[in-house]
């Protein structure tokens, strides 16, 4: 169970990683020429160093973390995987961003569709390690670490690969200042509410701890959680079973699902009279929300959630 929640957190949601290519794939990638030392740069990531451009022109980005990272920072890259898919419409908050970029693939990029694409620079995460060398055989290739817990530190690989150190020092600016005008927006009326994130996915709840992505933008909003979501946890979440449906219970219940199967699951839990014991729920005080939004873990999600707090927290009360 460890180990699915780990690729659902992840976002790896039905879908598995895979990580054999045919030998004719492997046969048929050569490796990149080497840049000459003046027009690139060593850049430390999980693989160890590599050289890449100073001034990258075709950026291929696997994961959706990395790509909305890598489109906050100004850089439109030409390629990227998509690793979820909710209905045939699973960009949401990045869509009239992503017009033109070419998708290689869902949890794996198909390795040929790459190499049409001739990057010169390929920015992915430690999910991807097993096709390393067939990444690095394309284009200068660096992974970096993320899970839904670490996403600034992704923000910060990504800037250093890119050489955009001052831009992300500017979303910084922006992410605080948006946070400083919802605290304003609050005022004291939720000092003593607790706010509670729940995603349900194929007859799971799992809990949003503090330390998750978007717990760490109500910790910065200085909302407070209930007891059982004021906690670490690895990955930033956990599972409950429904006899624990009680830890999802707040003042306010912010829900989103990420699959078909998910909102249905959720439907059936909401003529359940467990459901209807919780407080948030007597009270109407429950509201759902974009799962990637919520899960974007990159820097262009972050204002899509504090919209979404600024509409039910300070427009709707």
């Amino acid at each position: 169970m460890r180990y699915f929640l780990r690729w659902l957190i992840l976002g790896i949601f039905g879908f598995t990683l895979v990580t054999a290519y045919s030998h004719h794939t492997s046969q048929n990638i050569s490796s990149p020429s080497r840049l000459p030392a003046a027009q690139c740069r060593m850049v430390k990531h999980t693989m160890g160093k590599t050289c890449v451009p100073i001034n990258p022109q075709r950026v291929v980005t696997l994961s959706l973390a990395t790509l909305g990272n890598v489109l906050a920072l100004g850089v439109k890259p030409i390629g990227t995987t998509n690793e979820v898919q909710i209905e045939n419409n699973s960009l949401t908050y990045l869509q009239e961003k992503t017009e033109g970029i070419k998708l290689i693939g869902l949890s794996q990029p198909n390795l040929e569709a790459t190499l049409l694409l001739k990057p010169d620079l390929i920015i992915g995460v430690d999910w991807f390690k097993p096709i390393y060398p067939l990444l690095s055989k394309i284009a200068p290739t660096v992974l970096g670490e993320l899970d839904y817990s670490t996403w600034e530190k992704h923000l910060s690989f990504v800037a250093e690969v890119l050489g955009k150190q001052e831009t992300e020092k500017a979303l910084w600016q922006h992410y605080y200042q948006r946070i400083e005008e919802l605290k304003q927006a609050l005022g004291n009326r939720y000092q003593d509410k607790k706010i509670s994130f729940i995603y349900i996915g194929r007859n799971q709840i799992n809990i949003d701890a503090k330390n998750s992505y978007a717990g760490s933008i109500i910790s910065d909003v200085l909302l407070q959680r209930p007891a059982s979501q004021n906690v670490d946890a690895p990955y930033g979440a956990f599972p409950i079973s429904l006899e624990e449906l009680k830890k999802a219970d707040g003042d306010i219940l912010f829900v989103t699902t990420f699959s078909i199967n998910g909102n249905e699951f959720l439907k059936k839990q909401q003529q359940k009279p467990l459901w209807k014991t919780l407080k948030a729920v007597q009270e109407n005080h429950v509201y759902y929300v974009d799962f990637m939004s919520w899960a974007a873990s990159n820097m262009l999600g972050t204002d899509a959630v504090i919209d979404d707090l600024f509409k039910y927290l300070v427009n709707t009360h």
